[in-house]
C-alpha cells in the first residue's frame, strides 16, 4: 500500500469556487460477457435498451449488459474508486482523470465524478441486539430458572479480531467496493486513512506534558470532582445537605459511557425518577435546566474510537480486490474539498480524495447530481423463536425463509387486477407462510398474494434509496 504525505495546510488562495459541472449520475455497463465497461449516460442507456441492443442486467444499482459488444471490442479507459469511511456511513465515488491543456498551454488533470454512492452502516444497531443478548444471558444466571454459568474473561481472540459492529462497517464497505469493482473498469483505489486523538478530544483542548500521559484528572476521585463540579448539589433541582448519587446523563442501557463529561449529582428522589430516561426527555419541560447541563457534555467518542479500530483493518481488506491501494490524509481531503467550493458529505469527502495540485490548475470539474443511498438491512434473524421483554421465547418462527418462492426483502413488482390497490406496484416484500406477503411501496403497505407478483431483483441485504447532491458549502456532515 501507498502512503501519501500529509495533506494539511492552508487552504489554496487561489481564488477558484466550484460552479457548475454537476450531471446525471452514470449507469454502469456490462459487456456481452459480463466484463466491465466504461459506465454511459442515462441518455444513451435508455438509446441502448430501446434499439434491443442492451438488457436490464440489475436494478439496484441500475446496470446494463450489451448484446453484442464483448470487452475485447471496447475501448475501456479504466475509472479510480474514491472511498472516505466514516462510523454511521461511508462515501464512495467513482471517478475518472484527464490531461488536459488549460489557455496557457500547460497540462492540468481534472477529474470528474461518475457515480456516488452512500453507504449507511447498522453498526449501532448490531451493538444495540448484542447488549440485548448479554442482558437475556445475565437474567437467566440470576433469576430461579435453567443457570448457565459465566465464560471466562480470559478468552483468547484470533489476530485482527473486532467486535461484530465494527467488523459489519469492514465488511460492509468491502461488499461494496468489491461490487463496484465488479461493475467497473476499476484501476485503482484511494481512500482517505485518519487517525483520531480521543485524548486531546475528552479534554476540549491540546495536552502537553504529564497531562497527555496521565489524563487532566490523574489523581482525582471521581466523587470529589463531580461534587466540587455541581457545588454538592442535585443536578436536576438543586437540593444540597441531601444523599447524592452519580447518575448518567445518557444512560448505560442507552449507550452512554463513563466518561466524567456524562456523569452529573442527582438526590435520590430526582435520580429514581429519571431512570434510564435520556436527560433531554427528562428535562424537556424546564429547557433552561437542561441548556445549563448539556454545556457541560462534551461530544461522545464512540465514533472517534471506530474509525480509530477499523482503518487498518479496512486498508488490508480492500487489498485483496487486486488493485493497487493509495492511502491518503484527511487535512489533503478537506484542503481539495474547500478550494473546490464543495459541501461537506461523505460522497464529496470521498470525490475529494486523493492527489489534486491546485497550484497547476489541476480542479474537479464534474459531480453526479444524484447520490445512491445503500442502507445496510442485513438478512434477517438466526433465531426461531420471537422472544418478550425478559428474553424468554413467546413464540417460534418459521424453520424456513422461503415461501411460495419469494423470501423477506426482494425486489418484487405486484399487479393487482382490483381493489383499493389496483395497478402495477413495485416494492419490498415481507413473506408470510400462508403465502399472503407485504408490499412495501412508496405509497404505502398492502397485502397482496404470491400469484399476482414477479419477482425483479433478490434481496442482497441492502435498500436502495436516492438524494441530490447539494450545491453550496455547508458546516458539518450528514450521516
Amino acid at each position: 500500500m501507498e502512503t501519501a504525505e500529509n495533506g494539511s495546510g492552508d487552504v489554496p488562495t487561489h481564488g477558484h469556487t466550484y460552479a457548475g459541472g454537476i450531471g446525471a449520475s452514470r449507469i454502469f455497463v456490462l459487456s456481452k460477457d459480463g466484463r466491465p465497461l466504461m459506465p454511459c449516460h442515462p441518455a444513451r442507456a435508455r438509446e441502448l435498451l430501446g434499439k434491443g441492443r442492451a438488457v436490464v442486467a440489475r436494478q439496484a444499482p441500475f446496470t446494463i449488459r450489451l448484446k453484442d459488444r464483448t470487452l475485447a471490442e471496447s475501448e475501456v479507459d479504466g475509472v479510480q474508486l474514491r472511498i472516505d469511511p466514516g462510523s454511521k456511513g461511508t462515501g464512495l465515488a467513482l471517478t475518472d482523470e484527464k490531461k488536459e491543456a488549460d489557455e496557457q498551454g500547460a497540462t492540468v488533470t481534472v477529474r470528474r465524478g461518475l457515480i456516488s454512492v452512500e453507504l449507511q452502516h447498522r453498526g449501532d444497531r448490531i451493538r444495540m441486539c448484542m447488549q440485548q443478548r448479554a442482558g437475556y444471558r445475565r437474567r437467566r444466571r440470576s433469576a430461579n430458572c435453567r443457570y448457565r454459568a459465566p465464560r471466562s474473561d480470559n478468552r483468547t481472540r484470533p489476530g485482527g479480531w473486532l467486535p461484530p459492529s465494527l467488523r459489519h462497517r469492514v465488511d460492509t464497505t468491502l461488499s461494496l467496493a468489491r461490487r463496484m469493482c465488479r461493475y467497473a473498469p476499476v484501476t485503482e483505489i484511494h481512500m482517505e486513512r485518519v487517525a483520531f486523538d480521543t485524548h486531546a478530544m475528552s479534554a476540549g483542548r491540546p495536552l502537553t506534558g504529564a497531562e497527555r500521559q496521565q489524563g487532566t484528572l490523574a489523581g482525582t476521585e471521581i466523587r470529589s470532582y463531580l461534587l466540587t463540579k455541581w457545588n454538592r448539589a442535585c443536578a436536576y433541582c438543586d437540593a444540597t445537605g441531601v444523599p447524592l448519587n452519580i447518575d448518567h446523563l445518557r444512560p448505560r442501557s442507552r449507550g452512554g459511557s463513563d466518561r466524567v463529561s456524562n456523569l452529573v449529582l442527582a438526590c435520590v428522589p430526582c435520580n429514581q425518577a429519571k431512570g434510564s430516561t435520556p436527560v433531554d426527555i427528562f428535562l424537556a419541560h424546564r429547557p433552561d435546566r437542561l441548556a445549563k447541563i448539556l454545556r457541560q457534555v462534551r461530544t461522545p467518542l464512540h465514533d472517534a474510537a471506530a474509525m480509530n479500530a477499523t482503518r487498518w483493518r479496512l486498508a488490508e481488506a480492500l487489498e485483496t480486490l487486486g488493485r493497487p491501494v493509495h492511502a491518503w490524509s484527511g487535512g489533503r481531503t478537506k484542503w481539495n474539498r474547500t478550494a473546490m467550493g464543495l459541501a461537506k458529505t461523505h460522497t464529496l469527502d470521498a470525490l475529494s480524495v486523493g492527489r489534486l495540485d491546485h497550484e497547476s490548475g489541476d480542479a474537479i470539474v464534474r459531480l453526479p447530481v444524484q447520490v445512491l443511498i445503500v442502507k445496510a438491512t442485513g438478512r434477517g434473524s438466526y433465531a426461531r423463536t420471537t422472544p418478550d421483554r425478559f428474553g424468554f421465547p413467546r413464540l417460534r418462527r418459521a424453520r424456513t425463509k422461503q415461501h411460495f418462492g419469494y423470501v423477506t426483502g426482494d425486489l418484487v413488482r405486484a399487479v393487482m387486477p382490483t381493489g383499493k390497490w389496483a395497478g402495477t406496484w413495485t416494492g419490498r416484500i415481507s413473506v408470510r407462510a400462508m403465502g399472503q406477503h407485504s408490499l412495501t411501496t412508496p405509497a404505502g403497505r398492502f397485502n397482496v398474494r404470491y400469484r399476482n407478483l414477479q419477482l425483479v431483483q433478490r434481496g442482497d441485504g441492502y435498500g436502495y434509496a436516492a438524494r441530490r447532491e447539494p450545491v453550496g458549502p455547508t458546516s458539518r456532515k450528514t450521516g
